[in-house]
Parts: structure tokens; sequence; C-alpha cells
């Protein structure tokens, strides 16, 4: 169903038109049996890449488009309506340049950026262990200096792209000061000692097939250290807060889609003589979906708006992942039971949008952690 969007420029909405032609004609059609067989779609990932898509946000003189985030976002929500996996992919992928871009010296952007932005680039963002999960500041996973290259060791639990990526953004430990000893480097893919586990048999987005990260010894030069030592926490937070609104648009996304197959069934599904949308109870069902997905959408754009304006955006970002995934998981939920028994089946993807939502509620940092986040911001302000 066509949603009217507000974009800043006659170039965001061509932007936004080739994004729905390209998630028509190459995204959609591959979702179901793509989740069906968990098969990794790095060849969307290049298709994408090669039209500009996995860079938006970034600077046009490393090979970005130098679009706003509000821009980008909905980028990503046109994505998720296609095929989750696929946004969550490129969020992911934009998340692990994020490091580079704001915080990396010149010379490290000029090396590290036209790769990355390029379009036949993936990254993994490691970050989480199995063991602390958002407890980050303890984690275990090491870096020991060795001249002046760096030895790491350790494992990176839920990793999307493990395996399929050219580099991994990596957070380890330098030091043992707590909060302060992490520190940030890009890995190369073919560094020996790198190696990943089996992939993780998930309740939903098989797509995106995420597994461990396994340094066993890895060697990493000092110049692919990213920011100061010790400045790794401060890096992870603060890309985090991009990552969350990313996650924000994917999630509003996948509750679109799931508010539009429910009103299409609703429309057509005949019940004792006359559609079932007739009835006002179910009506009112799919009323307070569209306003559920409408919210999100408010919210994970104001958030954006903040950010382009270079304003303080954390708190924002925070309340957007928690309103956008808590109605994605409300929306997905409610569109199964508007198809009844048919919602449950696997014959139409009602299913399947239920099972993605769940996760949405969980990574980029769990909607407990948000209200964590939110509620610190507003103590802090007093």
């Amino acid at each position: 169903m066509p949603v009217e969007r507000l974009l800043p420029t006659d170039e965001a909405a061509d932007l936004l038109a080739l994004t729905r032609e390209l998630a028509d004609k190459e995204v959609l059609p591959r979702a179901a049996e793509g989740e069906r067989t968990a098969t990794p779609p790095r060849d969307l990932f290049r298709t994408l890449g090669e039209a500009g898509l996995l860079a938006l946000p970034y600077p046009e003189e490393f090979g970005g488009a130098d679009q706003p985030y509000e821009v980008y976002l909905q980028v990503l929500e046109q994505l998720a309506m296609r095929w989750m996996a696929v946004a969550v992919g490129v969020s992911v992928h934009g998340l692990t340049a994020y490091p580079v871009a704001t915080f990396g010296t010149r010379e490290q952007q000029e090396a590290l950026l036209p790769g990355m932005l390029g379009g036949t680039q993936l990254g993994a963002y490691c970050l989480s262990e199995r063991e602390f999960g958002s407890d980050i500041a303890h984690m275990r996973t090491r870096a020991v200096a060795d001249g002046d290259d760096w030895r790491i060791k350790g494992t990176k639990a839920w990793i999307s792209h493990a395996g399929h990526a050219d580099y991994y953004t990596s957070f380890v430990r330098t030091d043992d000061t707590e909060g302060k000893g992490l520190s940030c480097f890009v890995v190369p893919s073919d560094a020996d000692g790198l190696g990943f586990g089996a992939p993780e048999k998930k309740m939903g987005l098989h797509g995106d097939p995420v597994a461990e990260v396994i340094f066993d010894d890895v060697r990493v030069a000092g110049d692919r250290m990213i920011g100061e030592r010790g400045q790794g926490m401060h890096i992870a937070l603060s890309a985090l807060d991009a990552g969350r609104l990313g996650i924000s648009a994917a999630a509003t996304g996948l509750a679109q889609a799931a508010l539009d197959h429910a009103t299409a069934y609703a429309k057509e599904r005949k019940q004792f003589g006359r559609p079932i949308a007739d009835n006002q109870g179910l009506a009112f069902m799919l009323a307070d979906m569209e306003a559920a997905v409408s919210s999100a959408r408010a919210t994970y754009l104001h958030a954006a708006r903040l950010k382009d304006a270079g304003r303080p955006f954390a708190k924002a970002a925070a309340v957007a992942k928690l309103v956008a995934t808590d109605a994605a998981m409300r929306v997905t939920t409610d569109a199964v039971q508007v198809l009844g028994g048919a919602g449950y089946t696997q014959d139409f993807p009602v299913e399947r949008f239920f099972r993605d939502a769940k996760v949405t509620q969980i990574f980029e940092g769990t909607n407990q952690i948000q209200r964590l986040v939110i509620s610190r911001h507003l103590l802090a302000s007093l």
C-alpha cells in the first residue's frame, strides 16, 4: 500500500522510487526461497551496492552519496518491506563503516572507505560476546601489542555476515581499565587465525545467518586500529545510536508489510457473505495497526532529523528503537490473527514476518536496555 512520504529533495524522491523498483524486481522475488533455504543473499548486496544503496549516508568523496539519514532510513524501510534479512544486512554493513568514517584518520578513511562504500565489499560488526551480551564493558576478547602490530584472541557471538564478510569491524580489550579498556580494529577477512562457528539455528531472519567469529591469535596491523587506544567503548556506543535507527526503520518496514498483507486479505476474504473487513472489530484492529506503524515511522524520522541537524539524538534513537520494534512485534502478531488459520501457515508471508519481528526487540540493545538509556537521559536532564 503506498505511503505518503515527505522527502527533503526531488533527488531523494527519485532515490526512493529507484529503491522501490529495484526491491520489487530483485529483492522481493527472492525472499521466500531465501528464507526457506537460509541462503545469504550476497549477490543481492552486490546489486544494491552497484546502485549505491550500501553507502547512502557517507561522504561522496569516499564513494558515498551524502544523503541525509532520514532518506537512508526510508530506503532501509523499503527494503525491509520486501525482505527483512536484506534490510538488516544493509544496516549492519552501514554500521561497520561508521567507525572509520567518524573516528578514523584521514589516511585510514582514504585507504578503507572506498572499498567499504564501493558496493563490492560487505562488512561484519563484531561487538557481542556470548557470556556478556549487552555488558560490553566486560568483554574478554583481547588484543595484545606485538611490536607495531596487535594479536587478537577471543570469540564474538551472533555476528551477521560471519564467514561471508570482507572485513570485521571488531571491538576488543586492549587493557583492563573498566569501561575504557576497549579499542576498535578493522580486521581483514583473510587474516591468519580468523575462524567461524556453525550458523545459529534461529527462529527467524534465516536469510541473515549469524555465527561466532573466532580470533585465534589473529595478527592485525597497527594502522588498523580505529580511533585512539581505549576509545572503543565510545566508538561502539556512538555507532549503536546510528545502528538503532537502522533497525527502527527496518522494523517499521516489516510492520508495514504485515499491515499491507492483513489489509488486502481482510478486503478479499469473505465470511457470512461479506468481506471480513466489514466487521468493525477487525477494522478497528487494522486501524490500531496503522497507528502503530505510523507512530514508529514518526519516531525514527524525528531521531534521524536530529542526527542530520547535528543535534544530540541518542535518547531519540533509543525511543525509536523501542517504539518501532515493539510495534513490529504487535503488528505482525495482529496480522497473523487477521488471517486466522491461514496466517499460521507458511502459505502466507505473515507467519515469516511474525518470526522475523521478535529479534528486533533484542539486537542493537534489547528493549530493556533502550528503557535504561531513555530513563538515564531523562534523569540526567533534571
